[in-house]
Formats: structure tokens, sequence, C-alpha cells
């Protein structure tokens, strides 16, 4: 009898760093489940693996549990090894003004998720969490160890399924690591979102010849990053064993600001657009750039994709996609 490939969830699998994760853990020899709503999530992110029995899809809602929707395919899959938890609300503007809504969809789906993998023996669970949970900080770059000061229900959810994590990995010995991710960007981030991040709603205007709107004076930082540069990370940590739950930052350790961006993607787009300011958003943070080394030391990984680059990798994938 051949030898069973193992089985990995990914929730969220069907949005921006979901499907790449996907296409990731196929590529190192794990058979897939997708959960995922679909709310945000898109399946032509997915359409790949259309006819390809090592990805399945089920359309649910995570923080309903996992138990009801996994039932029947372990039945013909085998156990769950490995969850990799993505499936969120990504909005710091929406979470301040529906904070009930972002504690389920947050903060409840992820309790779903690790009692689920205590119960069920699963050796490894990759949480997504987020640089929300630092708040404003005085020093940067800022590392894992500084005291956090989340200044959304977005920021405040995220910390808390760490520590709920933490207490799984101490108490129950469930593998467990959640990874801080900071500004992620990319091919498959969908622009047409309210909720978009700032780059695919920058190069969709900037591709198109309309102005940019960006919100304060524009010398907010932030930490972009890849997501290819992500993925890697993600994947080497679900398939690694073990882990305590300590939180590993994932950035690039540099800093721009969001008028330099705006700047780099008009010119990367050919584009003479002008670029507007409007009001500053609430629950936003002025400045954010990580320290990096725990995710050397623990993970043996660093960033390698500039900015310039990535921002070139994703208005190529725009263009191809349109054509």
């Amino acid at each position: 009898m051949a030898e069973r490939m193992p089985l990995a969830v990914v929730t969220g699998g069907a949005g921006f760093i979901g499907s790449h994760t996907v296409d990731a853990l196929v590529a190192a020899g794990q058979q897939v489940v997708v959960l995922d709503d679909f709310s945000t999530g898109r399946r032509e992110n997915l359409r790949q693996w259309q006819g390809d029995d090592r990805v399945e899809v089920i359309e649910c809602d995570v923080a309903d549990g996992l138990y009801a929707p996994l039932l029947e395919v372990t039945r013909r899959r085998g156990r769950v090894d490995r969850i990799v938890h993505l499936a969120a609300q990504v909005s710091v503007v929406y979470s301040v003004d529906n904070p009930l809504d972002e504690v389920r969809t947050n903060y409840v789906a992820t309790v779903q998720v690790l009692d689920y993998a205590r119960r069920l023996g699963v050796r490894k669970v990759v949480f997504a969490s987020s640089a929300a949970v630092y708040g404003d900080v005085a020093e940067l770059p800022v590392g894992e160890e500084v005291e956090c000061h989340p200044l959304s229900p977005y920021g405040v959810d995220k910390r808390a399924a760490e520590l709920f994590m933490r207490y799984h990995a101490l108490v129950h010995r469930l593998g467990a690591q959640p990874l801080r991710f900071f500004n992620v960007y990319g091919p498959r981030q969908d622009p047409r979102s309210a909720y978009s991040g700032v780059i695919s709603i920058f190069i969709d205007r900037g591709m198109a010849g309309r102005d940019l709107t960006v919100f304060g004076d524009g010398e907010q930082t932030r930490d972009f990053v890849f997501v290819g540069d992500v993925v890697r990370a993600v994947v080497g940590a679900a398939l690694a064993d073990g882990g305590e739950a300590v939180p590993v930052n994932i950035a690039t350790g540099k800093s721009h600001s969001v008028n330099q961006l705006a700047a780099e993607v008009l010119r990367l787009c050919g584009s003479s657009a002008a670029i507007h300011h409007a009001p500053a958003r609430d629950g936003e943070i002025r400045r954010s750039v990580a320290r990096v080394t725990r995710a050397e030391e623990m993970l043996g990984f660093r960033a390698e994709t500039s900015l310039s680059d990535g921002l070139a990798r994703t208005i190529e994938w725009v263009r191809a996609s349109r054509a």
C-alpha cells in the first residue's frame, strides 16, 4: 500500500496569502484541505488545483468549528497533521467599527482551530498574527519581546489569540507558532476589496492613470514584505515539528513611508497621476519596522525581495491577469 501523503489544512486558503501557501505546501509534498467561507477569498486563486486530488476545498466558517467540516474528509484522507490558520478579517478600520464581529472572526475562530488541534492530535499549528499587536512603540525596530499595546480591536484579538496559543503549547504540548506579519503585498491581493492592502490599491489606480489617495500626511512608515517571502516562512514553520508559541516577526527589517511607496508605484506604472491626501484614519499606527533577528535564529528566515522588485513583480502579475 502506498504511504499516505501528510495532510495539511489551510484556513483562509482561497485568500491572498492562503492560496500561495497552498501552492507551496503541495510543492512540499503535502495534500491540502482548504477551509474558506469566501467572504474575501476567491475561487480563482485556486483554479490551478481544479481536478487535482491533492487539494480539496470546503466552504465553511472556521468560527463555527472544524469538527464537522473535516469529519468526512479525514475519513478518506487520514488525520490532519498540520494546520496553517490564515482565515481572518484583516482590516483595522473594520475592526474599530465592528468589534463584536471582529472578536468572532479573529479570536473565536483561532480558539476553534486550537481546540481541534489539541483534541485530534495535530502536530503543528501556524497562526497568522500581526504587527498590529504592538501599537505605537517608542523604540524601533520593534522586537518581539517589547510590551504590546494594540490600538485597535484587530490588534487586541491577534494578541489574545497568541496568548491562547501559548497556553496550548505550554499546558497541552501542542506544537504552535504565531508569526507576526508586517505589511504583506504581492500577486493575488485584491484591489477591489474595500479592505485591501494599500499597495494593491495604489497599483490598481496607478495602472489606470488615476490619482492616489494617501491618508494622513503620508510620513507614516511601514515594513512592506513580499508574499513569496512570507510563504517561505509560513511553510518552513509549518513543516518543522515542535514550537512553544513564541511569536516571530515576519518582515524585511526595512521601513518605507507611504509617500515613498506611492511615488515608487507611480514610477513603476509609468503614471503621471497625482498624490492627494485625506484625513488620517482611526487606529492606524504611525511608525512600524521590525527587528528580524528572531526569525533568522528560530526559523532560518530572511526576506529576500526588495520593495522595488516586489512591486515590479506584482505589477507584472496584474498586467498579465488583465491581458
